[in-house]
């Protein structure tokens, strides 16, 4: 058996204790929810494979002595407005003390956007950026109604972090709310959900925690909390490394579904120390074609060249772990500057081929130039301006047609050379 403790250890690091998760915790759901309200609104998946875990929560609920008020559908993937404007009319309706999301990311970054707009009303727009939620409230004394989001899915780890991702499906453009006061209060996984997920779901959710850590343990480069970052990304990814193919091809295999619940939670942990940058950007632009995990992991490796001379400290951590796993030459940490970038690139991209992963933007069904326009407008606008700044390198607006342009060209067609570095 795999030795998990330091993985837990940075977990309960993490949320100090108030984290319920592991194998077979649903039925203590109930005792959480209770110390935080006794009128609780449900939402929840209407798949039939649910039922039983979904029945456990109203159980656990019921002996907690929390009364439902309501049970209603979560949202759709990628939280569409129309699904948040739902979701907020459900919520003033019925007026809730407690709400219980039951879901994957997508129905958990609904319900937070959706308390917003139930609590503070206006417009969206008002909301996107950084520390926006938190001012609104200040200046008019309110708080959010506590949620307790039980996760579904080993993938982006929104029950545990301030980002709320909702999607104008009309444009197919992801924007994103970034704030400490839409984290849930109690978050909650039972990793015995996540056995009857397909081998391509798996795959999508374990790599987009795998780009969580990947990413910010790119930008963390020079940065006091650096030796944190590197820890968290070294556990996780190099669980998803090990344990992926082995969830792929053993659904039920409990170690690896332990391993990778593990993995995305403590990609949870990495975007709440530091932030994303290329490979999450570059996905907002690509909802309407590929699922975001599946995007990240297409986009990481060229994103990986392009960053190279700027991040040689990381890129010898992630060499070294898919070196161990068979996917990098021996030797790897003996390259240096670009040379080093691209032998990483070729290891995730030889994983990638491994677990039967595009590797390439060219190969996604219904992909077009225009999504490449569209990734590069939406690079230069304000409200997704975290991401360029938690670049490892000085990327501004005014660069990103020059530079980017040429990275996500690479992307669609798998030819590293077309990136050039910023000098």
């Amino acid at each position: 058996m795999a030795d998990f403790a330091r993985a837990r250890a940075l977990l309960q690091q993490f949320k100090k204790g108030t984290y319920l998760h592991g194998l077979g915790v649903m039925p203590r759901v109930g005792a959480a929810v209770a110390k935080h309200g006794k009128r609780a609104l449900l939402l929840r998946p209407k798949f039939e494979a649910s039922e039983a875990f979904v029945k456990q929560i109203r159980d656990s609920m019921d002996a907690a002595g929390v009364t439902r008020i309501g049970e209603i559908p979560g949202a759709r993937p990628n939280a569409p407005y129309e699904d948040v404007a739902r979701i907020t009319a459900e919520l003033k309706k019925l007026n809730p003390d407690v709400i219980v999301s039951f879901g994957g990311g997508s129905t958990i970054d609904a319900v937070k956007a959706a308390e917003v707009m139930r609590t503070l009303g206006g417009a969206y727009e008002n909301y996107y950026g950084m520390g926006l939620v938190g001012k609104a409230l200040a200046q008019a004394g309110r708080t959010l109604t506590p949620h307790v989001a039980i996760q579904t899915a080993a993938s982006s780890a929104a029950h545990l972090t301030k980002y709320s991702n909702i999607t104008d499906m009309a444009t197919g453009q992801k924007k994103l709310i970034i704030d400490e006061s839409i984290v849930p209060i109690q978050p909650v996984f039972d990793y015995n959900v996540t056995f009857g997920a397909p081998a391509e779901l798996t795959a999508d959710g374990a790599l987009d925690g795998c780009s969580h850590c990947l990413e910010v343990l790119y930008g963390a480069v020079g940065k006091p909390h650096y030796g944190l970052v590197e820890e968290i990304a070294r556990e996780a990814i190099q669980a998803v490394v090990k344990f992926l193919p082995q969830a792929m091809a053993a659904p039920r295999d409990a170690e690896a579904r332990e391993a990778l619940g593990l993995a995305t939670d403590l990609g949870g942990y990495a975007i709440m120390v530091g932030g994303t940058n290329g490979g999450h950007l570059t996905s907002f632009s690509l909802v309407d074609v590929v699922a975001h995990g599946r995007a990240c992991a297409i986009l990481n490796p060229y994103y990986t060249v392009f960053f190279a001379p700027a991040i040689q400290a990381p890129l010898r951590v992630v060499g070294g772990i898919y070196e161990a796993a068979g996917y990098a030459p021996h030797g790897i940490a003996n390259l240096s500057g670009r040379e080093l970038g691209v032998a990483v690139a070729r290891a995730m991209i030889a994983f990638q081929q491994k677990i039967g992963f595009p590797t390439r933007l060219g190969d996604v069904p219904a992909f077009t130039p225009a999504h490449i326009t569209r990734a590069l407008t939406a690079a230069k606008n304000p409200q997704l301006k975290s991401k360029l700044e938690n670049m490892p390198v000085a990327l501004t607006a005014d660069l990103v047609d020059e530079y980017m342009g040429l990275v996500l060209e690479a992307a669609k067609t798998g030819d590293l050379g077309l990136i050039r570095n910023l000098a």
